[in-house]
Formats: C-alpha cells, structure tokens, sequence
C-alpha cells in the first residue's frame, strides 16, 4: 500500500485528497476543502495567493492529524497561464493577477506585432487574451517597474512547489499554456520574448511530468508536524492531470471533455498538430504527461452557469443547482443559442443579462425566464461541442464514435445526456475526480508504482465508476445545429 497526497485547485474551490494505491486500486479521502475567492481591487481581480499557501499548509497538517504522516509524496496542480513574479531574493513582489482581470486586453496589439502565423507556427496554442504571453506584454506596458524588478517567473503551481520546497522548476504541462512553449523542442520559445523586450532570465528550466522536484523544507516539516516528504511536479495544469485519467479505449476513434469551469474537448496525438487548419479553427497543443500532445480546444464551460447563478444571488434568488436544471427542462427546447465563446461572457458579472443581449444581437429568441436561460446555456454547450467534433474529424482525417466525459462536470447528468444528443456521438461520462486521480497516478509513477501513461490508464481504469448516454436521434437537434452555426459562430 502506498498513499501519496493531492491538491487539486479549481478556479472557486481546492481541496486536499488523500490517495491510497493498494491492490492495482486508487482510492480517494477528502481531508480538506476549501474555498478559492479572488479580490478584486481598484479595478483589477487578484488570486488571493498567500491565503491559497495557508489552505495548502492547513491540509498538509489535516493529512498528519489524520494519522498519515506515511505519505510518500505530494503533488499540485492548479488553473493555467498566471504566475507569480519574484525578487531576487526570492521574495513575492505582487499579488498575481486572475485571468479573468479586464485589464488583460491588448492580444491583438501582440498579434499584430508579432504575426498571427509567427505565434501559432512556434507555439501551436490557442489565441486567448489571457495567455501568459499577452500578460507579460501587459505587465511590460503598464508596469514596466514591476517586472524590471522580477527575478524568477513562477506559474502558479511551480510558485507552491517552491513555497514547500524552496526549489524553483517549471513543470512541462502548465508551461505549454503560456503560448511562450515551443511544444516541438519542448523549450521556451525566447523569440517571442525577446521581441517583447521580456528578459530571459526570468524563466526557469523546464521538468517533465512526474519530476521529484524536492522535498518539504525542514521548518515546514516540523511546522505541520509531517517528515520531509518528496515533492512531485505532477502534471500541475489541471487539464494535464485530467486527461491522464481518461479511460481511453482507442484514443484514435475518442475525444476527451474536461468538463467544469472550462470545457477543454480535445484529442492525445504523440506529436502536436500546427498547421494553417488548426490555425483557422484556433485550436491548441498543449503538453501531456509522457510529453503527449493535448489537441484541443478550450470552451466556455459551466462558467456560464456559475456566473448566472451568482447573479441571481446578488438579485437575492437563491437558486440551487437541482432548481436549475429542473427548470430548464420545463422551457421549450431548441428556441435560445449562444456561442459560448463570446469574449463579452469571460469577465464576472451579469451572465444573463449579457447572454439576453447576445441573442438580441443575434436575431434569436431572447430567453426570458431562469429556465430558459439555463437551457439556453446547455444547448449552447452540447451543440458548440458537435461543431468541435465535426472540426477535429475535418482535421484528423478519422471518424469519432466515443466522447469521455471527466471532471466535477459530469454530476450534470442533463448536459452529459445533451452531448450525446447533439453529437450524435455515445457518450462516457467518468471518472468525477479526473483532476485528484490523474495528479495521484503521475505521484505514484513517479515513484515507480505504476509503470508510464498506459499504466496510470489501467489503474484509473480498474478505480473509478463510468457511465454510459446513447444518442436519442432527436432530429431537432439538426436543426438546432444549423441555427447555431449560422446565427453565433458566423459559419
């Protein structure tokens, strides 16, 4: 028996989960949960990020007082592209700004400065204002001082593994989100730092998936009463870890969904796909563990969700989940669509107020009621991931008979049941904990219990619950289908 322990960060919660590999089975315990809420000051949103070390050190300490001071390892993954900025002495110069900041606006000055096919032909990723690349040219325009000051560049999860272990590194798969990675030779891609007048200096060398970085610092050790326990670079982008854990019977007829704040769909190919196709359809290689290559798109996911029901909440209707859901199914199907993409839902705020304004916009139906705009929301997903699959058959040249659906998101049992309807596609929804049982996995072959990527497969495979959703062959969804195309992607 072996037990290592995870954190796995949400961009609302985190928690602490305890991982106990006997007998070919991972099991998972919860010893801590916490919430994740970022400030917003003078105008710009903040990761409250020395709270987030505090709930780091308070379940370290849970996982001692629970009586497993025997654990073998601990590893971190997080949200991707922010980082912290330190000074030479190691020391934290500001608060990392979120990446939902509306201050992060000038990707298409970047763009057009450095060339669209430049950025997409060296990197491979995806054009989203918030890259780490576009951040950087922010912070050099309108805080020059601040980086002329940094040191050492940390995303956030390297930014904790030095925290704990006062050694500096950074991990493979959350570097691939920077649109700073050439995911070709697996190195910082410096030419388009260095146009930026960005000083090298700042990155750190890069580690693989499952890199012992080091071990607690001895006063940390004794602070949280816990030995001097090896720290792992897991695949510290949660997507990374995520897509470790999807029981994948032929990647080469599969499509993976991510399913939570974002909805990143997407495929495992060994070697990134960059071409003027994956360009136009603004598509991403991001790296995996084994230094796979994510393909994928990032969408929208049940931010939309989350974000209309907090403003019901500050509108004083307190609506549950469940109460959602249920009355979306009352409202008339097939009437309301957006694109979830829409750059004017990224930031928080009035989601359905701005989604209402969308389809005015549009020339579509404007959803009046909580229910229609909850179902507006879910047909807009299932029918945003058809366009996706269709995209990535267009691409790869092969047919996709199966989605893996992972992740907090899957408890939608609705949605899972919608993507299976718009796509056309069967649908396999599982495991829930895909991000704490792919950290857990790369832990454990690190440490050489499970033996490479096919291995972690097999034992997630062996450990976590599925659940099947067939196609209902509804031909409204068709119709729905052209609609959406037409009226909110403009094809």
């Amino acid at each position: 028996m072996k037990k290592v322990l995870a954190f796995d960060f949400g961009a609302s919660s985190g928690r602490a989960i305890l991982g106990t590999f006997d007998n070919g089975k991972i099991t998972l315990e919860e010893l801590h949960r916490f919430s994740n809420d970022p400030v917003e000051v003078n105008g710009h949103f903040y990761w409250d990020i020395l709270r987030l070390f505090f709930e780091i050190k308070q379940g370290i300490l849970k996982c001692s007082a629970a009586g497993h001071k025997d654990i073998a390892a601990i590893g971190i993954d997080t949200w991707a592209v922010d980082f912290a900025l330190l000074d030479a002495d190691g020391e934290l110069l500001a608060n990392p700004y979120h990446y939902r900041d509306a201050k992060i606006e000038n990707m298409d000055e970047t763009v057009a400065e450095l060339g669209k096919e430049n950025i997409y032909n060296k990197t491979g990723l995806q054009f989203l204002a918030f890259n780490t690349l576009y951040q950087l040219r922010n912070l050099k325009k309108n805080k020059p001082a601040l980086l002329d000051r940094a040191e050492h560049l940390l995303l956030i999860p390297d930014f904790f593994n030095y925290l704990l272990t006062g050694k500096m590194a950074a991990e493979y798969s959350n570097v691939s989100t920077t649109q700073i990675l050439n995911p070709v030779s697996c190195e910082w891609e410096f030419s388009l730092t260095d146009a930026l007048g960005i000083d090298r200096k700042i990155f750190k060398d890069i580690v693989d998936s499952g890199t012992v970085l080091g071990t607690l610092k001895p006063e940390l050790a004794k602070e949280l009463q816990m030995p001097e326990v090896p720290v792992i670079c897991v695949a510290s982008h949660d997507t990374g870890s995520a897509v470790a854990s999807v029981p994948f019977d032929d990647p080469a007829t599969s499509l993976y969904i991510s399913c939570g704040t974002w909805s990143l769909m997407g495929t495992e190919l060994k070697k990134p796909l960059i071409n003027d196709t994956a360009m136009s359809f603004n598509f991403t290689n991001e790296g995996g563990v084994d230094r796979t290559s994510r393909f994928l798109s990032n969408i929208m996911g049940l931010w939309l969700i989350q974000e209309s029901r907090r403003q019901w909440k500050r509108e004083g209707l307190d609506y549950s989940f469940n109460d959602m859901e249920n009355a979306a199914k009352q409202s008339t199907p097939f009437e309301s669509f957006v694109n979830p993409d829409f750059a004017g839902f990224t930031p928080p705020g009035d989601m359905p107020g701005r989604i209402k304004e969308f389809c005015a916009n549009a020339g579509i139906k404007v959803p009046e009621t909580m229910g229609d705009v909850v179902l507006c929301i879910y047909q807009s997903l299932a029918l945003k991931y058809r366009y996706v699959t269709e995209s990535m058959e267009e691409m790869l040249g092969t047919k996709i008979d199966t989605i893996h659906m992972v992740g907090g998101g899957i408890k939608d049992k609705f949605l899972c049941q919608m993507t299976a309807d718009a796509t056309g596609r069967r649908v396999v929804a599982g495991p829930v904990e895909a991000t704490a049982m792919g950290n857990i996995a790369v832990q454990l072959m690190a440490l050489g219990e499970i033996k490479g990527l096919e291995g972690v497969r097999e034992v997630i495979k062996a450990s976590a619950e599925t659940a099947i959703y067939t196609p209902s062959g509804d031909a409204g969804w068709d119709t729905a289908y052209a609609t959406f195309k037409e009226k909110c992607l403009g094809k």
